[in-house]
């Protein structure tokens, strides 16, 4: 897997950048550090109209195309395409309690079912929907967050059982979807980002003492510079937020 050399910073003019629960924590930083460097953002959401339901493939498809009337509207490129959504823990829809499992003991089907939903399927539908309209000619990446504890390889703990394979199902989607990403343009990149330990409800229950613990506005900044460091070559991979490599 390739480094990311820092401060490397590409010369591509801004467009239009979407990011995908743009109304969290991680994601409504990457809002305000996307709208910094000069990009018109779309940020969006359950709460944002039109509303992101990943449990309703029709929610996404008009999402997608809110995207793409906009794209059509202002004449720019879709440049960048962030999703930032997670489930690690809280309530599913049948109003089971989900936590991270320490032992198969604990596994659930309602726990599974929507890790996977948020974690993987969700994504996967924006990859349908809205990886078509990143343009065919010239850079622009699509970026996920994932999870380091998704590396199969760097899984030396166990737990986290529905976390941890929801990610990594995630990071093979990633995978994949650039290899076909590329046959559209050579210049666009596809790869999941683990964003470190982030001040946000999703990992709050779980810090613990001696932990780094980051804010979201440094957790967005470190990883629109991992974005923008990107080179040619590196899409399909997976990289940390400091632009080191992370095994699958």
């Amino acid at each position: 897997m390739t480094s990311i050399p820092p401060f490397a910073r590409s010369n591509e003019t801004p467009g239009v950048a979407v990011v995908i629960g743009g109304t969290g924590g991680i994601g409504s930083a990457l809002v305000a550090g996307l709208q910094a460097q000069g990009f018109e953002v779309l940020a969006i959401g359950r709460r944002t109209q039109p509303a992101l339901d990943y449990a309703d493939e029709t929610s996404v498809a008009a999402c997608a195309q809110h995207v793409a009337d906009h794209l059509a509207h202002t004449d720019l490129p879709l440049r960048r395409l962030l999703v930032a959504t997670g489930f690690l823990h809280g309530d599913t829809p049948g109003g089971q309690r989900a936590e991270p499992e320490r032992s198969w003991q604990h596994l659930n089907a309602a726990a599974l079912q929507h890790n996977f939903l948020i974690n993987a399927i969700g994504p996967a539908l924006v990859m349908r929907h809205c990886l078509p309209l990143l343009p065919k000619q010239g850079r622009c990446v699509a970026a996920f967050l994932s999870a380091r504890v998704g590396s199969i390889g760097d899984n030396a703990l166990g737990g986290w059982y529905a976390y941890r394979a929801s990610k990594a199902a995630l990071n093979q989607l990633v995978h994949t979807s650039a290899i076909e990403l590329a046959r559209r343009n050579k210049e666009a990149l596809c790869v999941a980002l683990h964003p470190g330990t982030v001040d946000t409800g999703l990992s709050k229950p779980f810090a613990k003492n001696g932990l780094q613990v980051r804010p979201t506005d440094e957790a967005a900044s470190d990883l629109l510079a991992v974005i923008d460091s990107l080179p040619a070559g590196s899409s399909g991979q997976f990289f940390d937020h400091k632009g080191l490599p992370v095994p699958w």
